[in-house]
């Protein structure tokens, strides 16, 4: 059952609320290439461009959603956020755009590309050595500052903000049969595949997590959120070390089946991406094409599916260490 805070009119009230700050984003249908090879003639693949969005994902849609909703008071006092990268920068952005400031915690290892562009927003980023320093400061920063915490992938106003998405893909192209859906946190598979689902009721919402960073399909089999104290993949904006209660509610009511990919399969998805549609993105915008050519290829050839390259923002030397 859809809750009520994602319904469509609920979807839409979100849109009109966020789209000066947001931007629609293209839809294409997958025209030639080494994907479609792989199936029947009869099959068609359409792919969801957020890499063209805002920030380059399509978190900003969430943030902004969150954003939006604090009161004068709230926003004098600023946010604060966790990322590992695209959320930081949509959070930033974000704080931009309605004049507030910014206090992000990032991993010692996030890629410098994305810490300088949360930067050219007007962040100020601290770096920490684990997850929980970055949870323990940003609840820190929440008491002693008062800034209010914007959540990466939890909560009614960041699914709302994912779920324009998903509206939007639904009236770009034709009715479809599948839709693949990439899972770090399940924000986006959670809002978007709640839009689908109101829109076309008998659609196959298919997630996708990297095989190192599971957290949604254990949680799925658990009942429960789950917590792991370690995660692995390349795709590292799919890899939150836990689960969060309303989300994991979401995408249990949406998604039929949870498929994992491994780091040579998303490696292998990025090149197809790139050959066939002549874009270079960062590993977790190749998941969906990943689970499409791996786990998912003979269940969806002959289907009309969705597809979707949630953003990107990774620099030129780290594809190419990646895909060369």
């Amino acid at each position: 059952m859809i809750k009520e805070e994602l319904t469509l009119e609920n979807i839409e009230v979100t849109w009109n609320r966020i789209k000066d700050y947001v931007s629609v984003t293209p839809a294409i249908r997958w025209q030639d290439g080494e994907m479609l090879r792989n199936f029947s003639s009869q099959t068609e693949i359409y792919v969801k461009l957020e890499i063209f969005q805002k920030t380059g994902t399509f978190k900003a849609r969430g943030a902004m959603n969150s954003v939006l909703d604090l009161d004068r008071e709230s926003l004098d006092r600023g946010i604060t956020a966790v990322s590992a990268g695209n959320h930081a920068i949509a959070a930033a952005y974000c704080a931009n755009q309605v004049g507030t400031s910014a206090q992000i915690f990032m991993p010692t290892t996030a890629k410098p590309l994305r810490i300088q562009r949360a930067k050219d927003y007007g962040a100020t980023i601290t770096l920490c050595d684990t997850q929980s320093e970055m949870f323990e400061r940003a609840e820190m920063s929440q008491k002693n500052d008062g800034r209010t915490f914007i959540h990466p992938f939890e909560g009614p106003l960041t699914l709302q903000g994912s779920a324009t998405a998903g509206k939007e893909f639904a009236e770009q192209v034709p009715q479809l049969d599948a839709m693949i859906l990439p899972i770090g946190g399940g924000g986006l598979a959670a809002g978007f595949g709640s839009a689908l689902k109101q829109i076309w009721p008998d659609i196959l919402i298919y997630g996708v997590e990297p095989q190192g960073a599971n957290t949604m399909s254990l949680s799925f089999n658990a009942g429960t959120t789950v917590s792991l104290e370690s995660v692995h993949s390349i795709a590292d904006s799919l890899a939150p070390p836990k689960t969060e209660p309303y989300t994991l509610d979401v995408c249990r009511d949406v998604i039929e089946e949870i498929v994992l990919v491994e780091d040579a399969l998303l490696i292998d998805a990025m090149r197809t991406v790139f050959h066939d549609l002549r874009l270079a993105v960062e590993p977790a915008a190749a998941a969906t094409a990943a689970a499409l050519k791996g786990p998912l290829r003979s269940k969806l050839s002959g289907a009309r599916v969705g597809t979707i390259c949630c953003g990107t923002n990774i620099g030129l030397n780290d594809f190419w260490s990646l895909v060369g």
